[in-house]
């Protein structure tokens, strides 16, 4: 509450942490790595979402947007770990390689899809464009210039339609990030994301502003 504090949070909010209380678990439908995700248990308190993202580099998913932050953006303490180790362990979030790993963000992020349905909606801000996560205390400075906000009710297509504006951009600053992103496979997250039918590698999608 501190941090939200200093950071301005409170100034204009009210701010809860979700699982403060605990967890919830949520149902994976048709996955192959995981049965169940964890959220907080204060989840349910809300009727819809409005999903916020920062598209960026991630030194272990390789990029992070829409997928990544409805699965280890909205799991709890032990559902970030029960993703990262690929439903092995909900304490420790290390054993499962990078693949397995991937296939669970994409498969947790599907539970909380399927249980808010229509009532969430996706928005994708391509800004500061760094190869480092937020969540990084001294992420590394942008070498792309922004390119603008995306949104959508699919968040496959979302996070696709981001990747791919990456590739096309003129900015030669693009090829760290691009080579964050491919290094670390990230793309295998909307792969399998499509497969289990958690959304759409293409789709419409809604672009606002932006430049490049």
């Amino acid at each position: 509450y501190q941090v939200a504090e200093d950071h301005g949070f409170t100034a204009i909010a009210d701010f809860q942490i979700l699982d403060e209380e605990g967890s919830m678990t949520l149902p994976v439908q048709g996955g192959t790595r995981l049965s169940e995700n964890y959220v907080g248990a204060a989840f349910e308190d809300y009727d819809s979402y409005l999903e916020l993202s920062h598209i960026k580099g991630h030194s272990m998913a390789g990029y992070g947007g829409a997928i990544k932050n409805i699965s280890i953006g909205l799991g709890s303490s032990e559902g970030k770990a029960w993703i990262h180790s690929a439903g092995s362990s909900r304490t420790n979030p290390w054993g499962g390689d990078q693949d397995t790993f991937l296939e669970s963000m994409a498969e947790a992020g599907k539970s909380v899809s399927d249980y808010l349905g229509d009532q969430i909606v996706y928005i994708n801000m391509m800004n500061r464009l760094s190869v480092d996560c937020d969540c990084d205390g001294n992420p590394a400075e942008p070498d792309m210039h922004d390119i603008g906000i995306l949104a959508s009710t699919d968040p496959v297509a979302l996070d696709k339609a981001c990747v791919d504006m990456v590739y096309a951009s003129p900015d030669p600053g693009k090829s760290h990030l691009i080579e964050r992103m491919e290094s670390r496979h990230g793309i295998h997250t909307l792969e399998h994301a499509e497969a289990i039918g958690a959304g759409h590698l293409q789709l419409g999608l809604a672009v606002v502003g932006g430049e490049g």
